[in-house]
């Protein structure tokens, strides 16, 4: 089905990121990877995901945090894969503080790394997909993005921006053949999450079940961590032709975070 396409997928060497992009290669699209830490072995999973396809995998480790090389790693999709057909933007980061204690220089990190990133990443693909009148852009925001938590300014302002940057930018492309929409994940059982969960089993001299089952019990009604690949297939799902009038959508996949 995206035989052809180049996705890129930024913060995708592990986690949601890595499962968007095995989704999207074992549809046939060739992948961009972006991310921290080792590149080799994300690339060989990805690779294999899409083997059937002959796809191709290429890597770029653009800091997000700074637009020259968010700029450069796009000069190197249009370089090597001739543009981006699908942007997935994913990257993102978390600190944990009341407002007041906030440090600045981590505030201005998540905001430059979740929101900001993705206005430089979609500014620099988005002329090319009105060209070819077709692409996709795919915010992961988050159920941060809808309602909020105590203690995580930063990433609900960053997430909220998020959301607000797809529907502005759905409506700016709504009679193209482009699509922007955003995601909006609740609990995903990614590595960061599992070491959130170790770190309460650990405090709490609790069984590891039992402390998943209160991180999910205080936000998530289904008790059910999302999984990467979910992700992934809501992803293919938006790219697919059923997806063609999908614009601007905040999708919440939260096990019923924000129903309540």
């Amino acid at each position: 089905m995206l035989k052809g396409k180049t996705a890129l997928v930024t913060g995708s060497t592990s986690g949601i990121g890595l499962g968007v992009a095995e989704c999207l290669a074992a549809l046939g699209a060739n992948i961009v990877l972006n991310g921290f830490g080792d590149a080799e072995g994300p690339k060989a999973q990805v690779a294999a995901a899409g083997k059937a396809h002959g796809i191709r995998v290429g890597y770029h480790g653009a800091d997000m945090s700074k637009p020259a090389e968010i700029e450069a790693m796009m000069a190197y999709a249009a370089k090597e894969f001739g543009g981006v057909d699908i942007l997935v933007n994913n990257a993102g980061i978390q600190h944990v503080a009341n407002v007041e204690d906030f440090p600045v220089e981590k505030w201005d990190a998540i905001i430059a790394i979740n929101l900001s990133s993705a206005f430089h990443t979609m500014r620099l693909a988005i002329p090319a997909m009105r060209a070819k009148n077709w692409g996709r852009v795919i915010n992961i925001a988050s159920a941060h993005g809808l309602v909020a938590s105590a203690q995580k300014s930063a990433y609900v302002a960053a997430k909220h921006g998020i959301v607000g940057l797809t529907k502005a930018t759905a409506l700016e492309t709504a009679t193209t053949g482009v699509t922007v929409n955003a995601i909006c994940p609740g609990w995903v059982l990614t590595p960061l999450v599992q070491k959130q969960i170790d770190a309460r089993a650990a405090a709490g001299g609790l069984p590891v079940d039992e402390a998943k089952r209160q991180l999910l019990g205080e936000k998530q009604p289904s008790l059910q961590f999302t999984t990467p690949r979910q992700l992934g297939e809501l992803a293919v799902f938006l790219c697919s032709s059923a997806g063609d009038n999908v614009k601007g959508v905040a999708w919440a996949v939260d096990g019923g975070w924000t129903a309540q």
